[in-house]
């Protein structure tokens, strides 16, 4: 009983170890949560949205009163006045002690505009980084794609390079039973060895993507790392509505994309902005208080100085005013910052514009792409048709021995080229359809 729950619990352990073993494999949503959890570039955005709110919160709290105290110490030698008014060769010390507060009760709209202009900045900076966002992940997606392009053609590739090396076995026997010639043998020899490099060169196109991901994603260089494979339907039949017209997908955009709500509030923030300088023409008013007592010390021995406690309270007084500030003449300093104010909003406002039509430019790209691409892939399903049922002929007249080496690998090399290219235009529709998919505001996933 006793060996067989240790050979149990080997076995389990065993069990464990190699599961801890397996390379983890990435989902396309995995990589993009992970990639906005660690990128660089996100983080920097997320600490300017920070300072943002940082923006903020002092501009709020411009309208408390403050408060500050000083204190202050003079010693004065040779002709100096004294408590009585009079002028004597004598030395004297002042100590004085102060706590003061001052309220700004109007200043021309300025902190209510400074407070507005600061939330506009602050939902600008969220935009912003949401763009930041969107952009990575297209990106990945883009970069998982091309993992999956690279994967399925080291596949086709290693198909044909088995099927090369049974055609030198099958070859290798008809020489044999000298049915065909050894050059044939030779040539298909030559061919098994092109696939080969094929293979090797398939293999390290897919290490390179599976890096260019990695690193994308800010992963460490030691980890190992590898994708999860989708299943896919009928590609053109679930990716069909991704394809829309670009002005349907481009009145979606600009209600939804970050992109142009950012410079729309960048407008508003400019607009604010205006505000702040035309606040320069208004006089402004301010509230003032303070406390304030000092210290007195003659260094005379015919006077006898009071205690500190008795002269800091007998010495105290209080003080309570308000201070206009009407603006006459300031050499023109507000008159320009308005000015530059006004050029600051049109600058805005030309960049919204042009950023809503460079958006549009990109939709109508897309939408063509698509199109395209979904052209390419129904064309490309009808090429590998016709390339296999040539393959398939080429193979029986050449097992046959009534066709060449030079006319099996023609047509051996015609399938493998039209299976490349019905995978790339597979991945390249996917891809088309979801940067539709990400202009209408939809979440990228397979």
């Amino acid at each position: 009983m006793k060996k067989y729950i240790v050979t149990l619990l080997l076995v389990i352990v065993s069990g464990l170890s190699s599961g801890y073993a397996q390379t983890k494999k990435w989902t396309l949503e995995e990589c993009i949560f992970y990639a906005l959890e660690h990128n660089i570039s996100v983080k920097q955005l997320e600490l300017q949205q920070k300072n943002s709110e940082i923006d903020l919160n002092t501009a709020r709290n411009s309208r408390l009163p403050n408060l500050n105290a000083s204190t202050g110490q003079n010693w004065n030698f040779g002709r100096t006045q004294t408590q009585t008014g009079l002028y004597e060769n004598q030395s004297q010390s002042n100590t004085n002690f102060s706590i003061s507060t001052s309220v700004p009760l109007f200043t021309g709209f300025r902190i209510p505009n400074e407070i507005a202009k600061s939330e506009l900045d602050l939902q600008a900076a969220v935009k912003n980084l949401e763009k930041a966002k969107d952009d990575l992940a297209l990106n990945i997606a883009s970069l998982f794609l091309q993992v999956l392009f690279n994967r399925e053609l080291l596949k086709i590739n290693g198909e044909q390079l088995k099927f090369s090396k049974i055609q030198v076995e099958r070859t290798t026997e008809l020489v044999r039973y000298e049915r065909v010639p050894v050059a044939q043998l030779k040539d298909i020899e030559a061919q098994a060895a092109n696939d080969e490099v094929a293979v090797i060169q398939a293999e390290n196109n897919l290490k390179l993507a599976l890096l260019d991901l990695k690193q994308s994603l800010e992963l460490e260089q030691t980890m190992e790392f590898d994708v999860s494979i989708p299943e896919f339907g009928d590609v053109l039949t679930d990716y069909m509505g991704g394809i829309q017209s670009p002005q349907m997908v481009f009145d979606n955009a600009v209600q939804t994309k970050p992109a142009v709500k950012e410079q729309e509030l960048r407008v508003a923030s400019a607009e604010k902005t205006l505000k702040i300088a035309e606040s320069g023409y208004y006089p402004s008013l301010n509230f003032s208080m303070g406390y304030g007592t000092n210290y007195f010390v003659l260094y005379s021995k015919s006077f006898t100085n009071r205690s500190l406690s008795e002269q800091l309270k007998n010495n105290g007084g209080e003080y309570i005013g308000f201070s206009l500030n009407v603006p006459i003449f300031n050499r023109y300093t507000v008159r320009n910052q308005v000015k530059s104010a006004r050029l600051n909003i049109e600058n805005q406002q030309l960049v919204l514009e042009n950023t809503k039509k460079t958006l549009f430019k990109e939709i109508q790209t897309a939408y063509q792409n698509a199109v395209a691409a979904q052209e390419k892939y129904r064309a490309s399903a009808k090429a590998i048709t016709a390339a296999t049922e040539s393959f398939n002929s080429a193979n029986i007249k050449y097992e046959s021995g009534k066709s060449t080496v030079f006319e099996f690998n023609e047509a051996k090399n015609r399938l493998l080229k039209s299976q490349s290219e019905a995978i790339q235009a597979k991945y390249e529709y996917i891809f088309r359809t979801k940067i539709l998919d990400f202009y209408n505001g939809k979440e990228i996933k397979l």
